[in-house]
């Protein structure tokens, strides 16, 4: 009788035992998918979100092309805006805007108009999208030992050309204005590159976007 009485208590507690893993079992399995779902839901956000901001990256790469063709043109190999049919040739060891011929300094006058008119714009359809201005100043491949210095005048001495004529290159908020000059070493050069070709005595006009802070 003692045998039975202790057979039958073991199997209670056994039984008792494997209930209690079986619950706790449960309950783990169902924390597990409660965890795998909430965490399906943020990748599905972030995917969403992700795919929302590459749209407006896009979509403000694609704002570009609405800028004034009359004087900017698109770069497929270089991916940016830059001048198009203004003669900015200089006269060797100088960077006097004087050098351009009227209309081409007219011209001038126009495009930088037409980039504040296009950032204004872009300022209110487009808040998050940031652009930068780049004011390229280049020389002819001579080995002229001040070229960067003089390369940089050039460029100098448009953004002075504008200033001058009320164009607020300076004011505007969605837009950062490098001044440089790159000697005879950049890539965007008139070809043939070789000393004496007076069209690399110029100026460049390089307008890239540039996404700032995307909210999602």
């Amino acid at each position: 009788m003692g045998k039975n009485k202790k057979e039958s208590f073991f199997w209670t507690s056994y039984s008792d035992l494997m209930t209690s893993l079986f619950f706790v079992m449960l309950v783990l399995f169902v924390i597990v998918i409660v965890l795998l779902h909430n965490k399906m839901i943020d990748i599905e956000g972030e995917r969403r979100a992700t795919q929302s901001q590459l749209d407006k990256i896009t979509e403000i790469q694609s704002a570009t092309e609405n800028i004034d063709n009359n004087y900017f043109q698109y770069d497929n190999v270089f991916k940016r805006h830059t001048l198009n049919d203004i003669n900015v040739s200089f006269r060797n060891g100088s960077s006097d805007i004087l050098d351009l011929s009227d209309i081409d300094r007219v011209k001038l006058l126009k495009a930088g108009r037409s980039i504040v008119a296009f950032m204004s714009k872009a300022e209110k359809e487009l808040p998050e999208a940031r652009y930068m201005l780049i004011l390229e100043g280049q020389s002819s491949k001579d080995d002229y030992v001040y070229n960067y210095e003089l390369s940089y005048q050039r460029a100098l001495s448009l953004y002075k050309y504008w200033l001058y004529h009320t164009i607020p290159i300076d004011k505007l908020k969605n837009c950062e204005t490098i001044i440089s000059g790159s000697g005879q070493s950049s890539r965007f050069r008139v070809e043939p590159d070789v000393p004496g070709n007076n069209a690399n005595q110029r100026f460049v006009i390089h307008i890239i976007p540039k996404p700032g802070v995307i909210d999602k």
